[in-house]
């Protein structure tokens, strides 16, 4: 079986001197090899087979069969790495909390402790017989929250 770990210093010398950073590195028994990357400018198919041609390069199919699969990381998927919510500082993103709500927001600021979203909800006005909906900062640490992703609008 391929080490995990020589494919991750492999994918590291692929992608250095660039903005990109892996997601996440699996490899299965039988040797089935899924390589995941991001970038806060987006991973395009000629950077996937540059990155698949250095790993291609550095294992031999003779010695060791495999299968190999390099990609971006998916809209849908959940944030896995820091640089995924360094990313999306800025954008609409869901949260689930440990709790089972989901919350939708724009990502404030993120540090490894804590992250803020800005959601827009019905408050109490004094001046108002009725609530207001308006902007509201909320903050999250990560014992909160179950899993984060990118929010898609089809508005």
């Amino acid at each position: 079986m391929i080490d995990k770990q020589q494919i991750a210093a492999v994918v590291a010398s692929a992608i250095e001197g660039t903005d990109a950073f892996v997601v996440d590195i699996t490899v299965s028994a039988q040797n089935d090899i899924v390589v995941e990357l991001d970038s806060p400018t987006g991973v395009d198919l000629d950077f996937c087979t540059e990155v698949c041609g250095k790993i291609n390069e550095a294992f031999d199919r003779d010695k060791e069969d495999y299968s190999l699969e390099v990609g971006s990381s998916s809209l849908t998927a959940p944030f896995k790495v820091p640089g995924q919510w360094e990313k999306n500082v800025g954008n609409q993103i869901e949260v689930y909390t440990t709790d089972g709500k989901k919350v939708v927001g724009t990502l404030s600021s993120w540090t490894p402790e804590k992250f803020v979203l800005t959601v827009t909800r019905k408050v109490k006005d004094p001046e108002k017989k009725r609530p207001v909906m308006a902007e509201v900062a909320e903050e999250f640490t990560p014992d909160r929250v179950r899993e984060a992703c990118y929010h898609i609008d089809f508005k």
